[in-house]
């Protein structure tokens, strides 16, 4: 996604003006200056693209005209800066009063730092009946406390061009989770990783017409790949294999014995059998030329997917009238494993107005749920507000009429990633850098000797737990 703008609506600002026209209104100064500012920003996640800031300005007025003593004032930052941005706020004691929406990997980069809505979900009689229990556990940081609630959810599943497969005469993945995959030679086979390995190397072609599976393939002309995951780092690539983290559970550095599995398939996947965009291709004009947008390029017949790709990332496909759809996540193993992004606002500890904070947070947990999870194209956490959503999601995202499997995108909540692939480790972000050069080995290399880079980023990442104590 590419992040378009950078607003700053200063408070500073806003009361300058005010004084400045003081004279002859007291009666309007002394009511802006009762109201308490709340600052909300927006940067570690979704948020930051031009439309939907327009969006966003538009239910901040609505939200202050919607009452007289609170003040909210939005701050969106570019998501590339939005860390840094936000590290030296808090270091400078200006951090704000809000920040959202972020998932997992946003809230764990800042540990420590949010405050505890256990008080002020006890002092107002906070319903929480129409969240899912286990969302609200979720955010139940020990340690740390409650330090969100549930805001929205985005299913993951596999996306499929079906364009490419009509053309491969090879039968579409399977519509629903525990159904079986037959494949273009009419044999049926479990869905499980080994499946969509000979699946995608039959899909994945060079400039002359031959798959992966030939022996004329000619790996160094391909034209179109058969699989690869979508906007993810290290970890999220990883977790198709299963759940798992690098810190255990005595913040002992680890690499997860199906995540050293998924390493050596997936680098096997670009090196070997050439199905999986390797460094050599993932850049290049056929997948789109550097836009990190693979799918979209017309040239990969499958990836895995979060519903917040919907509505922009498929643009050129829908431009052209080609057809796609979603199916389930394959097995490994026996275990299905559809990872999970949540998305949830949270308050700082350091917020001088914490009833103020959390009576705006109340309103986009509540009042607002509907309006900012279609705007963030989230499916709402709220159970009242799911009926329905994926008929006027589809008419959002300009699919009204297409017949698309969404029934499969609710199926993957059953299967999520425990622990989560976003989920905190110590030193946070130096240990993320570090598996992004461990990764970054593997993708660009073919001759590179996984497992010894696995356990030279075990060693390492247990010297950076080991300072953060």
């Amino acid at each position: 996604m590419k992040h378009k703008k950078v607003l700053f609506f200063l408070s500073s600002v806003l009361a300058i003006a005010m004084l400045f026209s003081a004279v002859g209104t007291p009666a309007v100064t002394v009511e802006a200056q009762e109201r308490v500012q709340i600052r909300w920003f927006v940067g570690l996640g979704a948020g930051t693209d031009g439309p939907v800031i327009e969006a966003e300005e538009a239910f901040v007025e609505e939200f202050n005209n919607s009452q007289d003593e609170i003040e909210l004032i939005l701050e969106v930052i570019d998501n590339d800066q939005a860390f840094d941005v936000l590290n030296t706020q808090i270091a400078a004691g200006n951090a704000p009063d809000i920040v959202g929406p972020m998932g997992t990997r946003g809230r764990a980069s800042f540990p420590g730092v949010w405050l505890d809505l256990n008080p002020y979900i006890e002092s107002t009689g906070y319903d929480l009946t129409d969240f899912d229990p286990a969302l609200v556990d979720f955010y139940n940081i020990e340690g740390e406390g409650q330090v969100g609630l549930p805001f929205a959810v985005f299913p993951y599943y596999l996306m499929y061009n079906k364009d490419l497969f009509d053309e491969a005469g090879a039968p579409y993945p399977p519509a629903n989770y525990g159904e079986m995959y037959t494949d273009w030679n009419g044999e049926e086979r479990e869905w499980n990783t080994e499946t969509l390995r000979d699946l995608a190397m039959y899909l994945t072609v060079d400039e002359n017409g031959n798959d992966a599976t030939m022996d004329e393939f000619d790996s160094n002309n391909i034209v179109q790949f058969g699989y690869g995951t979508g906007y993810t780092d290290m970890r999220g690539e990883l977790t198709l294999f299963g759940a798992g983290n690098f810190v255990d559970a005595d913040g002992n550095a680890q690499i997860p014995e199906q995540w050293s599995e998924a390493a050596q398939w997936i680098h096997d996947a670009m090196w070997v059998d050439y199905f999986y965009p390797n460094g050599v291709y993932r850049d290049s004009d056929v997948l789109g030329g550097g836009s990190g947008n693979w799918f979209d390029s017309g040239n990969l017949a499958m990836h895995t997917i979060h519903t917040w790709y919907q509505g922009w990332g498929t643009g050129n496909l829908d431009a052209q009238g080609v057809e796609w759809d979603l199916a389930a996540i394959p097995a490994h193993n026996g275990t299905v494993t559809a990872k999970l992004h949540n998305d949830t606002f949270a308050i700082m500890d350091s917020t001088e107005n914490p009833d103020a904070a959390f009576a705006v947070l109340s309103y986009m947990l509540g009042d607002g749920a509907e309006t900012l999870t279609q705007l963030y194209g989230a499916l709402p956490a709220r159970v009242s507000l799911q009926d329905g959503f994926f008929e006027t999601f589809s008419e959002n995202i300009g699919k009204a009429d297409a017949d698309i499997n969404w029934d499969v995108a609710l199926a993957g909540l059953s299967y999520p990633d425990v622990p989560n692939h976003e989920e905190g480790m110590p030193s946070f972000l130096e240990a993320t850098d570090r598996y992004a050069e461990a990764w970054n080995l593997i993708v660009e290399n073919g001759d590179a000797d996984v497992a010894a880079i696995l356990e030279d980023l075990r060693v390492d990442l247990q010297g950076i737990f080991d300072a953060a104590e």
